[in-house]
């Protein structure tokens, strides 16, 4: 999962494209970047390991001169994270600069990597990205449009692309649509972004959301709507709109707050928590499922966690022990409004686990005399392929414990899950459009023969 942003035709594209990754961070924070492209073609970039505030100056950015940009937070999910597998992509190739940013995961990379270098193909990183640029630039075909719909035609899985070539830019989605792409206009500028809170950062309107499938070239202030891929049934991912999307955005047609909401009214008519004095949130992805929640029992909502904002979000920290010390510090109980009452405690999932003891203990310390625990989506019990950090099963606590076993770990009264259906009816489109393996099992595409995410560390 990552963050992606391409700007075109304005002046400062470049500090567009800041301005947009501050408001992707959210999606990943391993890595920043961007790389800008001036009338002559000539690229100038700017990667580094961190948030998008400590890679990016004043000085760093004014050197990033050109009428076309491109920016990447990342969030790795194939290929450790380090400065080389840092993105976007930025390669001299035949027809002039080329320029990636991907958001998703292929799940045939290490064949289709493994035979480009058989036939001789370097890497210079260990990311499944690279090997899109790789078919593009292999590529017979002189047009770019051809040469990225003929590279994209071998590859399968997730994948939101923003690619320039010279000036010329490109988006983008899989035919399944499991990530989002939204396009905006700024002036005579246009903007493509993973979310429409980055479009608003820069004063952009929303012009339209890519659908699965779609391919856009924007020249200047020209937008064409080419040809789209060959139709797959759409599978977006729910667990977008469930933890990773900002509430304040817009994906997948809906408004990421009022599906959260729905999540929280349906948890509460699934598990009540009769009783209860009040209903707090694990902030601040869950604030608006258990808003939901206090709207559809009439249990009053409180302020009871208090979450560190100089923290980063815990599931996507790449290392286990990173997330481990960050929950100690990511959140403060407010001891007034917890002491001798029965709380609900709405999460919007349970990955790993890591986090939800701590928290159950915490409220226990401030004075809680019952902990509800309720989440916002059904347990967790599947590896996902397409852009989410949980390669193995035997991280997700879902697939080797039942509820009750869960209960007992997390140290909970109560605990209550929403179920599947639940889950997928709270959107106000057609529920059949999601992807959702990592709760039901249910794969929409053939599983890697690899999984491991630094399989490439060691070998080609």
């Amino acid at each position: 999962m990552c963050g992606i942003i391409g700007v075109t035709n304005h002046p400062d594209a470049a500090r567009l494209a800041y301005l947009g990754l501050y408001a992707l961070q959210h999606r990943g924070q391993e890595s920043a970047g961007i790389v800008a492209v001036d009338g002559h073609g000539q690229p100038r970039f700017h990667k580094g390991m961190g948030l998008v505030s400590d890679v990016f100056t004043e000085d760093r950015l004014a050197a990033l001169t050109g009428s076309t940009a491109v920016g990447h937070t990342r969030y790795s999910t194939a290929g450790a994270s380090t400065l080389l597998n840092s993105q976007p992509v930025n390669v001299r190739y035949k027809n002039g600069t080329l320029v990636l940013a991907h958001n998703g995961n292929l799940v045939n990379d290490a064949e289709v990597r493994r035979e480009l270098v058989h036939e001789g193909a370097i890497f210079a990183s260990t990311m499944d990205s690279e090997t899109i640029v790789h078919l593009i630039a292999r590529s017979p075909h002189d047009d770019p449009e051809a040469q990225i719909r003929g590279a994209l035609a071998q590859v399968e899985g997730a994948y939101s692309l923003i690619i320039a070539v010279d000036q010329e830019l490109y988006a983008v989605v899989d035919a399944r649509g499991f990530r989002p792409l939204m396009l905006g206009k700024v002036g005579d500028g246009v903007v493509v972004t993973s979310e429409s809170c980055a479009l608003d950062i820069v004063g952009a309107r929303i012009a339209c959301e890519l659908e699965p499938g779609s391919f856009v070239r924007i020249r200047g202030s020209e937008i064409t709507y080419l040809d789209p891929l060959p139709p797959k049934a759409p599978t977006r991912c729910v667990f977008e709109l469930v933890y990773f999307s900002r509430p304040d955005s817009q994906i997948f047609g809906e408004s990421v707050d009022q599906f959260r909401r729905n999540l929280g009214r349906r948890l509460a008519e699934e598990h009540p928590a009769t009783g209860a004095d009040c209903v707090i949130a694990v902030p601040d992805s869950s604030n608006s499922a258990a808003l939901g929640f206090s709207e559809a029992s009439g249990v009053p909502f409180e302020l009871g966690l208090i979450r560190n904002h100089y923290v980063g979000r815990t599931f996507i920290h790449p290392v286990q022990a990173g997330r481990d010390t960050k929950v100690k510090i990511k959140y403060n109980p407010v001891r007034e409004v917890l002491q001798g009452k029965s709380v609900v405690v709405v999460d919007d999932s349970i990955v790993r686990g890591t986090t939800s003891p701590g928290l159950v203990t915490m409220l226990r310390q401030a004075g809680a005399r019952e902990v509800h625990f309720r989440v916002a989506s059904p347990p967790t019990i599947g590896s996902c392929y397409y852009g989410i950090d949980t390669p193995h099963p035997a991280e997700l606590i879902a697939s080797s414990h039942t509820v009750e076993e869960i209960r007992q770990y997390l140290g909970a009264d109560t605990l209550g899950y929403l179920s599947l259906d639940g889950m997928v009816h709270a959107s106000a489109g057609d529920p059949q459009r999601f992807c959702h393996a990592c709760f039901s099992g249910a794969y929409p595409t053939a599983l890697p023969s690899e999984t491991a995410k630094h399989r490439f560390e060691t070998q080609p």
